[in-house]
């Protein structure tokens, strides 16, 4: 019998407004009002954006998330220049400069909770497309025509969907609308809320969400067939019936963020709702070894596959692997035991809850990993029966691209997910009352700060917006389906080899 709770209905994959959920949201710029204002109210007639509100003639604190900017703010139609006192200034947000790191800096944050709330992409000049690390995709642009090559080509009907099983069995055929699904957090590690507003949003897109190593909690069975279960080094709450509720099954042997040193629950997430789903003790601390004690060949890694083919005879099996030096025979070794999906997990990946010894120092990046891995497949022949999924540090629409542009089929999100939900990337996910935003938490208080519709109205936002940035992508290239991008490097410039990429792929002007 089906299980049914108060969640169990798929929302549609549309667009409405998920306003942020705290009073005011941080904005790049900030809006100052000097002692001089006479409350005239000039300022909340001349602003389109709504960030000067009045309450009973009086002018309140200005919702400066919403201001467009120091050049918006000096045009003459606007604020500044229409004060009759000179009480306004804009200026940077002292505030902003805080927030963030290299990889999500203060601008991919932002401009993710822009799309997050409204579904299209910022008004701001925010920079939404590349980080500041000075490596990976940041490092990577697109050589875009001067004029897209097509005229024929409509943008909207440009396909976006993949294929989950390429190989010629009688296992479930799997085609997802959009080249990604939701990679692996588990109950205990995420609260439930968050857990059901990433599977909700990505039923209502028609892909998958995985379980992550933490079981498979009840509230996600009315969505057996977007959830991909996962079968980790630890076990924990694997059973043969979970296994056979859906049509995915994951086997993770390593995790790009902490290769080597298994996973890791710390005691005072595990509550006794997650160690009932864990099948182990509340308050205590859980390690998953590294790696499975049972697995040391090729012929030993087909038999864990043949296990949950025999338990699941329609289920396709994805091999989640981490990046080593050798990832490219690992690929072809998951391909003969029998795997439909290669999953590889490079280093920038994990939440805050990674050692960041393990995340900067361990596995090989993904921008290397996916064209070795991509141009081994190929040389052995066997690309063609086999999808490359590729994770570990993917934050926008176009680290999506690039990754299918350097050889990947789709990627594996995670951590953009949670920053939709409003994450500030603290780096505190591991401890039980750790995260403030009650996104990567346990604790009942603070699981109360989010809304499931929300929730997952916001990733089905943000989801929207990069389906609409990839097909502005392939538009500009005049390829008609994702699945033409895949491997053409060709189509991407290195900053380091090309002083001469044009700018239109760095910044997008304000309006």
């Amino acid at each position: 019998m089906a299980y049914k709770n108060i969640w169990s209905e798929v929302p549609p994959a549309a667009v409405a407004n998920a306003v942020s959920r705290f009073k005011r949201g941080m904005g790049k710029y900030a809006v100052v009002i000097s002692d001089a204002c006479n409350d005239c109210l000039k300022c909340v007639a001349v602003c389109p954006e709504g960030v000067f509100r009045a309450r009973g003639g009086k002018l309140v604190p200005p919702f400066d998330h919403l201001c467009l900017g120091v050049q918006c703010s000096r045009k003459s139609d606007r604020c500044v220049r229409n004060c009759p006192v000179h009480a306004i200034s804009v200026g940077l947000n002292p505030s902003a400069e805080a927030l963030g790191d290299k990889r999500w800096t203060a601008d991919l944050l932002m401009s993710t909770w822009y799309m997050s709330e409204t579904g299209k992409l910022p008004k701001h000049d925010l920079e939404y497309r590349v980080g500041a690390s000075g490596g990976g995709f940041d490092k990577l642009r697109f050589l875009f025509p001067k004029r897209p090559p097509r005229s024929d080509l409509d943008p909207d009907q440009i396909d976006t969907s993949i294929s989950l099983n390429r190989r010629a069995d009688r296992r479930v055929k799997i085609d997802i609308p959009l080249p990604l699904y939701g990679g692996g957090m588990s109950f205990g590690s995420i609260s439930q809320i968050t857990m059901l507003s990433r599977v909700r949003a990505f039923a209502a897109w028609g892909s998958l969400t995985c379980t992550g190593e933490g079981g498979y909690p009840e509230s996600l069975y009315p969505f057996d067939d977007h959830v991909i279960t996962q079968v980790a080094t630890g076990l924990f709450g694997v059973k043969e019936e979970t296994v056979q509720r859906v049509k995915v099954v994951e086997f993770k042997y390593a995790q790009g963020a902490k290769p080597g040193l298994g996973g890791h629950l710390l005691g005072d997430k595990v509550t006794p709702a997650v160690a009932r789903i864990r099948e182990t003790v509340a308050g205590s601390s859980l390690f998953s070894p590294f790696p499975f004690h049972s697995v040391y060949s090729v012929e030993d890694h087909r038999k864990h596959i043949d296990w949950i083919k025999t338990i699941n005879p329609m289920a396709l099996v994805s091999v989640k692997v981490s990046t080593p030096t050798d990832v490219d025979m690992v690929a072809v070794g998951s391909y003969h035991a029998g795997a439909h999906i290669i999953h590889l997990d490079g280093s920038y990946g994990g939440t805050g809850a990674a050692p960041d010894v393990a995340k900067k120092n361990i596995a090989m990046p993904i921008e290397y990993a996916i064209p070795k891995v991509h141009a081994f497949l190929l040389e052995e022949g066997i690309r063609n029966e086999v999808t490359l999924i590729a994770s570990g540090g993917i934050r926008t629409a176009y680290d999506v691209a690039k990754a299918i542009a350097l050889g990947a089929d789709g990627v594996v999100t995670g951590t953009s997910e949670l920053v939709a939900l409003e994450c500030v990337r603290c780096h505190n996910c591991e401890r039980g009352r750790g995260c403030a935003r009650g996104i990567a938490t346990t604790d009942q208080e603070l699981v109360g700060l989010m809304d499931l519709e929300w929730g997952t109205q916001r990733i089905i936002n943000m989801l929207h917006c990069w389906r609409d940035q990839l097909r502005e992508i392939l538009y500009r290239f005049g390829l008609d389906s994702i699945r033409r991008l895949v491997g053409r490097t060709d189509l991407l410039a290195h900053l380091d080899y090309n002083a001469n990429v044009p700018d239109d792929d760095i910044r997008r002007p304000p309006e």
